[in-house]
C-alpha cells in the first residue's frame, strides 16, 4: 500500500505548530520547509509547507490561509502505555487548547486529539459485554482518561 501522509491546513502557523508538536513527541524532527515564491499565492518568502516527523510518522503542515479550519471530524489517536503518558500528552496538548469528553481534546491550533490507553478497544469490546459497558459508562463521565477509574468501573468495583 502506498504511504499516506496527513496534510494539515493552517492559516499561517504551520511552522509554529510543527515546532510545538516536535517538542512534545519523542524522536521527532522538522525535515523540510518550503517557501512561497514570486508566483504566490502567499507572500514571497513566507513559509508554504513544513514537513515533520512525530516519532516516525510524517506530517505536512501547509500555510494555506484562513479558508479552512480544523474540526472534530478528524482527530489523531495517541495510544498511551500508562497513566503517566496520558497525563503528559494531555497536559502538553491542552496548553492553550481545550479539554473535551472521553479523552478528546483540541490543541491551541484547533486540531483534535484522542489520548487513550493502549488496549481501550479490547476493554470496551472484549468478551464480557457488561464489563465493556461499565467501562464505557465511566469513560463518558471523564475528560482526561483515568485508567484506574476506568478499570475499577469495568471490574465493578468503582465509578
Amino acid at each position: 500500500m502506498p504511504k499516506t501522509t496527513p496534510n494539515l491546513w493552517f492559516d499561517t502557523q504551520a511552522e509554529e505548530a510543527a515546532e510545538f508538536y516536535v517538542g512534545i513527541f519523542p524522536n521527532s524532527r522538522i525535515t523540510a520547509i518550503t517557501h512561497y515564491g514570486e508566483a504566490g499565492p502567499g507572500k514571497a518568502g513566507t513559509v508554504l509547507t513544513v514537513e515533520y516527523e512525530l516519532d516516525g510518522q510524517t506530517y505536512i503542515g501547509i500555510n494555506g490561509g484562513p479558508q479552512f479550519t480544523f474540526d472534530e471530524a478528524i482527530s489523531f489517536l495517541i495510544e498511551c502505555a500508562d497513566q503517566d503518558e496520558i497525563d503528559y500528552y494531555w497536559t502538553k496538548l491542552t496548553e492553550g487548547g481545550e479539554e473535551g469528553p472521553c479523552g478528546w481534546l483540541k490543541d491551541k491550533y484547533g486540531l483534535s486529539w484522542q489520548v487513550a490507553p493502549t488496549g481501550m478497544t479490547e476493554l470496551l469490546n472484549g468478551p464480557d459485554p457488561e464489563r465493556g459497558q461499565r467501562a464505557m459508562k465511566a469513560m463518558f463521565g471523564m475528560k482526561k482518561i483515568d485508567i484506574a477509574g476506568l478499570m475499577a468501573a469495568a471490574d465493578g468495583t468503582g465509578g
